[in-house]
């Protein structure tokens, strides 16, 4: 009996038949997932039948052919000179067992079948006639197990690796990161099908990709894992709606995240970690479905911080606020980050918002703090905010590890800065450190300390200078920030002295260098440098 479909673009593969086929209670010795078309189907009651094979069909025995152990591995041996797709043979018949071995060394698969082998027979040749018929119970077996993995990540890419023989399936980060499942699907050999679902975020942006690598090269395999993918397209974007939800209700939840991503890691795996996992993640016996190995249980902080829509990969630059008010915020900031901030996500940190965003290659004489501090000085001023914020940058952070010590320095910087205006945390001067002193504390002692000269400076110029010649290196510059010749800075310094105002006296220099701060910045009295 020889049976042949019609359509040769449409052929039943192994695969297919052995996992989602009509054969009932098939047990697969040797190379299960062998990436063959299954053609055609000859039923052989004799060895002398298996002389004049077809590559791609199914040998199936009956009779003499499978009476007898040596019978079978004959036909096994027959079956791999001719290029046979696998031999097939009915359970208790010839101790079929006993050729498991020579079966895996031909690389041939064995199946043996519960009841009759004619029957598997008509069973096989009908969905070789109709191949279709494999592959949409292929989708319906792998739309019951995603719906069952529930909106889970790791679950979810389970479920297809145990659906797609012959196939590895990652979650892919928009960043390049592996968040569930195995590194393999991203480096597709040659001549491998390799193919990438977008998997949208509920706004329906770039939330992820589900890539796949299949060694199988059958004709429309390709389109069969594609569908099959997209499968798992809406249950994973109802996943990242769940936790956004959850971050949105539970306002605590994005800061607990934060604080356990900076502190208790959040790196994405190493590749120690990837290469075991590939190894212990290789394909399971037909039909049982695979519990996720250490390749597909990520990082699961990872795995949320992906879902809220939180840059993973660095380098990053930090951007922190802190409201005048501190009862203020919440989502009157949210709303105004969504719509002006510089970019990345807004989570409350230690009394502070912080953000942090994925560092753009600049050129190498680019200031990457400079115009980190450029973009918050503009939301800063932008009239839909409404809440007075003091801002501070800091970074580059390399990793999501590396954030600790970056927010350390920004919540530094930040707590000492008036609201209105940005500071670099690598660059926090006297001005900083003078917004966290209440003015009113630091005006009296500073009239006091510089008393001789504010008596004697009647146009503020002296003031002005020394807090220029406490600024800068040389007396040079100070003349060029003032607008004066060199001469007139050096008769000026001379003045001071002569007041008691030295500014080369190391016991005097921070005192006086802070008295000029306090009040020349002053807004309710005292000079001003405008």
């Amino acid at each position: 009996m020889v049976r042949e479909p019609v359509a040769a673009d449409r052929y039943l593969t192994l695969a297919e038949l052995v996992q989602h086929g009509p054969l009932a209670g098939v047990t697969v010795y040797g190379p299960a997932d062998r990436a063959v078309d299954v053609r055609a189907v000859r039923i052989a009651d004799h060895l002398d039948a298996l002389d004049e094979l077809q590559p791609h069909t199914a040998v199936v025995l009956t009779g003499l052919a499978a009476s007898a152990a040596w019978t079978i591995e004959m036909a096994l041996r027959k079956a791999w000179e001719h290029a046979a797709a696998c031999v097939v043979v009915a359970r208790g018949a010839g101790n079929a067992e006993s050729a498991a071995d020579l079966a895996e060394r031909l690389g041939v698969p064995l199946l043996v079948v519960a009841g009759s082998a004619l029957d598997a027979a008509v069973r096989i040749a009908s969905a070789v006639a109709q191949p279709e018929a494999g592959r949409t119970a292929l989708l319906a077996t792998a739309a019951r197990r995603i719906t069952a993995a529930g909106p889970r990540p790791v679950r979810i890419v389970s479920a297809l690796h145990a659906v797609l023989p012959s196939t590895d399936v990652a979650l892919v980060a928009p960043s390049g990161e592996v968040i569930a499942g195995r590194s393999a699907a991203l480096d597709a050999p040659a001549g491998a099908v390799g193919v990438r679902v977008e998997v949208p975020d509920p706004d329906g942006g770039p939330l992820a990709v589900l890539a796949a690598s299949s060694r199988s090269r059958v004709a429309g395999w390709e389109s069969t894992v594609r569908e099959v993918l997209g499968l798992a397209v809406a249950p994973l974007t109802a996943w990242a709606a769940r936790e956004r939800l959850t971050s949105e209700r539970l306002g605590l939840h994005a800061s607990g995240l934060l604080v356990e991503l900076v502190y208790r890691g959040g790196a994405a795996p190493t590749p120690q970690d990837q290469e075991q996992g590939q190894d212990q993640g290789r394909h399971p016996a037909q039909g049982q479905e695979q519990e996720p190995g250490p390749a597909e249980e990520r990082d699961p902080l990872l795995m949320q911080a992906v879902a809220l829509g939180w840059p993973v990969r660095g380098p990053f630059v930090v951007y922190v606020v802190r409201p005048a008010e501190q009862d203020r915020g919440g989502a009157l900031l949210a709303s105004w980050w969504s719509r002006t901030g510089p970019g990345g996500p807004l989570v409350a940190y230690e009394g502070c918002w912080v953000a942090w965003e994925q560092q753009d290659d600049l050129p190498p004489a680019r200031d990457p703090l400079a115009r980190a501090g450029d973009k918050l000085r503009a939301a800063l001023v932008h009239p839909s905010l409404l809440v007075p914020l003091a801002g501070a940058v800091a970074g580059p952070a390399t990793d999501l590890a590396g954030l600790g010590p970056v927010f350390a320095d920004a919540v530094a910087a930040v707590s000492v800065t008036r609201p209105g205006t940005v500071v670099r945390a690598d660059r926090t001067g006297p001005e900083q450190l003078l917004a966290a002193v209440p003015r009113d504390v630091l005006r009296g002692p500073a009239e006091s300390l510089l008393a001789a000269l504010l008596e004697a400076d009647r146009d503020g110029s002296l003031l002005r200078t020394l807090a220029v010649v406490l600024d800068v290196a040389t007396p040079s510059a100070a003349a060029a920030r003032l607008g004066v010749h060199r001469n007139t800075v050096t008769a000026r310094v001379e003045r001071l002295r002569a007041l008691g105002c030295d500014p080369e006296d190391p016991s005097l220099r921070l005192a006086l260098h802070l008295a000029c701060r306090v009040l020349l910045d002053d807004p309710s009295g005292g000079p001003s440098t405008s």
